[in-house]
């Protein structure tokens, strides 16, 4: 089957469904005509009438595709299917015709609906940044259009708004959610740089005082210094790098131009010189020019144009019953040959939020004492890490606050502080704890470090000058995580790798508990894009399974990309090639054995259809077959193709 261009549509009469309606009609006046030849007492010239009809939905797009080749000096299968079918007419065979054109124009027209659908990838991008900015000028506030933003403009962020451009903060400071670009599964504490003179290159700058388009703002107010242009920003390049990959032509496309090259030109001759035999061999010309159509129609390549359609279309039908959606052929073929996945963490392999892991009371602090002030204290505070405490917390204990803290005071980058029963409570990192005077002992570091090194987000809590305890929070992995990663080892997936916007000891700790091969941290887009193409160089073909914006410059590289489901983006979505809708992870190992089978029915199908064109040509050319009997052949094995395909909706996983 031929593949298109991403770009190419036909939007006419029913719109973007045109060519498939065509298809369809094509059919139904095909079985009206049939109908009335054998079955029916109308006269011979009302099946005509139905047949002439179904060549022209069948062959009207096919025929436009094939002229537009013609003019610029090329022949394709589309002129060989037209040539076939006219062919196939002008000896009175108008029901073989009418078959060949509808099921060729059937699966044209499916393709070229599936592949029109990856062009909105590139829209929903664009939706990623603001379409204003407000900027600080001459001491005024003013909102101009982010393509008018310069480098050097100072844009004034409000709580928990887009933030407009890439650039440095200088004034204010407050938590940033990343999770649009980087992935990151918590909000990162983002602060103003002391100097903006002699700044350093935009990517060597210290990231906590860097943000970016798109991402979002937390409570407080924040000015921006813009270093790049909207043109040049972290979503611009999403947009390019999703933009370059989807109009790049695949390896099946290269390869059936190559074959249209030899193949059409080669039929075509071979079929012209059979209409001069009566020169050279005692025979008429109209007995040359039978034999000519009827080795045109033998050579027609009918079952191969559908032998591939046909597997892909059972095969995505039989993943759809499992909620699994798959965007056409080619990502349901390369999926057969996967060895190699690489995986996203944050909402593919993990839950994608905070979950409270550890609450450690020490120096024999009474827990339940503990667990009140840690409630007390974070539930006062709009801070995305002390919700997620306070909401476990509730869970968890089955307590509720009693709002006994007061006067909570955030310290950007360092953590919280309150007064509860007319004491300080302080909770956060250590350089928190030195900033307020508080010691911490051996015992405390040891069990800190322990948490850290499980890639877990650590924080001290304090009570009356002393370190009373401390508490985890962790993106916890999915359930189905680490059984899924069994049994995608069973069906001969060897290399398995986590690629996160999160720290490394993150992600090493994720990929020890659900038993991934590697793990590579600290990944912007671009770097994640990096990443995928050290895989594709040393495994040649990959699969990227992801769920986030941040994901799609590398999932539309890789050879394969699947979304997740409900916790993905609408990017990721269109981007993907294939989408797990019901969020399930666990579909994978059957959307792979799935995907290897109809690689396998693929084969047979092409071994099948060609084996009948390699043996029904020579016999057609040494006349020793009739035009009925080759058409019998011609659609036996069209017939045998498409039951074997169908053999795949009823594929269940071993």
């Amino acid at each position: 089957m031929k593949h298109k261009e991403v770009s190419h549509q036909h939007s006419n009469v029913f719109g973007n469904k045109t060519e498939l309606y065509f298809a369809i009609l094509c059919g139904i006046f095909l079985v009206i005509g049939f109908s009335i030849e054998k079955l029916s007492a109308l006269p011979n010239w009302t099946a005509l009438v139905s047949y002439i009809i179904a060549y022209f939905f069948g062959g009207y797009f096919i025929t436009i595709e094939a002229s537009k080749k013609i003019i610029k000096g090329g022949f394709d299968i589309d002129f060989l299917m037209i040539a076939a079918a006219a062919g196939a007419a002008y000896i009175n065979s108008w029901a073989e015709g009418a078959l060949l054109l509808f099921l060729f124009s059937l699966g044209h027209a499916l393709e070229h609906y599936a592949m029109n659908k990856a062009k909105k990838s590139i829209e929903a991008l664009n939706k990623l940044s603001p379409k204003t900015a407000l900027i600080k000028k001459d001491g005024k506030l003013e909102e101009i259009t982010i393509n008018d933003l310069k480098i050097g403009d100072v844009v004034v962020v409000k709580p928990n708004t887009k933030i407009a451009a890439d650039g440095v903060i200088i004034t204010g400071s407050s938590s940033i959610n990343q999770a649009p670009i980087t992935g990151e599964s918590i909000p990162v504490d983002k602060t103003y740089i002391k100097s903006t003179s002699s700044l350093p290159q935009f990517t060597e700058i210290d990231k906590k005082h860097v943000v970016y388009t798109g991402t979002i703002n937390g409570d407080n107010s924040l000015e921006v210094l813009v270093l790049k242009l909207s043109k040049d920003s972290t979503v611009s390049r999403l947009i390019k790098m999703v933009s370059e990959v989807e109009t790049q032509k695949s390896p099946t496309q290269r390869l059936t131009k190559k074959f249209e090259k030899w193949y059409v030109p080669l039929v075509i001759i071979v079929v012209f010189s059979l209409c001069f035999a009566y020169l050279i061999i005692d025979e008429s010309f109209n007995t040359s020019l039978y034999r000519a159509i009827t080795v045109l129609v033998a050579a027609s390549p009918c079952a191969l144009a559908i032998s591939t359609p046909s597997a892909v279309l059972s095969g995505i039908a039989r993943a759809a019953q499992k909620g699994v959606l798959i965007k056409g052929g080619k990502a349901l073929e390369d999926l057969g040959e996967i060895t190699t996945i690489a995986f996203d963490k944050t909402g593919t392999l993990t839950e994608g939020k905070p979950k409270l892991t550890h609450i450690i009371p020490v120096d024999n602090f009474d827990k339940e004492e503990f667990i009140r002030i840690v409630l007390e204290v974070e539930s006062l505070s709009n801070h995305p890490l002390a919700k997620a405490i306070a909401k476990d917390i509730r869970v968890k204990y089955n307590i509720e606050s009693q709002n006994k803290a007061t006067d909570v005071n955030a310290i950007q980058g360092k953590g919280i502080q309150a007064q509860y029963n007319n004491d300080a409570v302080f909770i956060g990192n250590v350089k928190l704890m030195r900033d307020k005077g508080i010691s911490i002992d051996e015992t405390i570091s040891s069990k800190m470090q322990n948490l850290l090194n499980l890639g877990q987000t650590v924080m001290l809590v304090a009570y009356k000058s002393e370190i009373i305890g401390l508490i985890s929070v962790m993106d916890l992995p999915r359930k189905t995580a680490a059984n899924t990663l069994k049994e995608l080892k069973k069906i001969g997936i060897k290399h398995m790798v986590m690629l996160t916007g999160d720290h490394q000891n993150v992600g090493d700790a994720i990929a020890n508990q659900i038993g991934l091969t590697e793990a590579k941290g600290n990944l912007l887009p671009e770097d994640k894009v990096t990443e995928i193409k050290a895989l594709i160089k040393r495994y040649k073909k990959i699969a990227m399974v992801g769920d986030g914006v941040n994901d799609a410059p590398a999932m539309a590289l890789s050879t394969v990309s699947v979304a997740m489901g409900a916790a993905g983006s609408d990017v990721a979505l269109e981007t993907a090639d294939v989408a797990l809708m019901s969020d399930k992870i666990e579909n994978l190992p059957f959307l792979i054995g799935l995907s290897r089978k109809s690689k396998r029915t693929i084969k047979q199908n092409i071994f099948i259809s060609l084996g009948v064109v390699v043996m029904l040509v020579p016999v057609t050319i040494l006349g020793l077959t009739n035009i009925g009997l080759a058409v019998a052949f011609h659609e036996g094995s069209t017939i045998v193709v498409v039951l074997n395909a169908l053999r795949l909706l009823r594929y269940k996983a071993a």
